[in-house]
């Protein structure tokens, strides 16, 4: 009986585990919010950190967004928000 129950268990867990996977690329989506001020973003308005491109709504977004681009960017990624690879940085 104990031995089902840890069976039992053990394929719900793996389950659910996938179904979750599956879900989160479901809501998987791009960015149109910005983090900061909650305004459509404007894709000529951005951050790039950490690898990623991260928009904002105006260029008085700009400073609050650098000075913790981290928090911004787990607060999207949280939402199921999929950021555009920053480019390369140019080499001098």
């Amino acid at each position: 009986m104990k031995k089902s129950v840890i069976a039992v268990s053990l394929i719900s867990a793996l389950l659910l585990g996938g179904w979750a996977s599956a879900a989160d690329n479901a809501t998987s989506q791009k960015q149109t919010i910005c983090p900061v001020m909650g305004g459509k973003i404007n894709t000529n308005q951005f951050v790039d950190a950490g690898g990623k491109r991260i928009y904002v709504c105006c260029k008085g977004c700009l400073p609050e967004l650098k000075q913790d681009s981290a928090k911004f960017i787990q607060k999207l990624e949280r939402q199921g928000i999929v950021l555009d690879k920053a480019p390369p940085a140019a080499k001098k």
